[in-house]
């Protein structure tokens, strides 16, 4: 099962954290923060992009959720690629064995670039995803400096115009 291969990885990585368990019907990130009383600028959204082209190229990015992911521009530049757009559930899935709303950065492919938001790096805390729809992980962000392919990028995340 997949929430048990992130808290092996979890576990492995050596940082405190959190699994807490919520109603799969709140799995989206708003809703949750919103039911559980969360704060939005605290929440990650684990988000598997691709390149247009063959052969496809994939990449995870973590960005704030209060944010919008740059994809035409920066994941376009660390992909490597002239379009990129979102993967499908169905790619990701496919790819990660979780599903849109259970999404999270740890236990996926070891090849998979994983790109995080500068911005996450501020928080005490973030709330991820879990690879399920039934929980989510209450962490530091120093976690990410522990997974090994992951890079922290400047500018990966836009401001969401009000």
């Amino acid at each position: 099962m997949i929430e048990e291969r992130v808290v092996q990885v979890l576990d492995g990585l050596g940082v405190p954290y959190e699994l807490m368990q919520i109603d799969p019907a709140f799995a989206d990130t708003a809703a949750c923060c919103e039911k559980y009383g969360l704060p939005l600028e605290s929440a990650g959204n684990t988000i598997v992009v691709a390149s247009k082209k063959e052969p496809r190229k994939f990449g995870a990015c973590v960005v704030k959720a209060t944010t919008r992911l740059d994809v035409n521009h920066a994941v376009r530049a660390l992909l490597g690629t002239s379009k990129v757009s979102f993967a499908t559930a169905a790619e990701t899935m496919a790819l990660t064995g979780m599903m849109i709303g259970g999404v999270t950065v740890f236990a996926l492919p070891s090849d998979l670039p994983i790109y995080v938001d500068d911005k996450l790096m501020e928080r005490d805390w973030v709330i991820l995803g879990s690879g399920s729809r039934s929980s989510k992980i209450k962490i530091s962000p120093e976690v990410f400096r522990r997974i090994p392919n992951v890079i922290v990028v400047p500018g990966l995340a836009l401001a969401i115009p009000r």
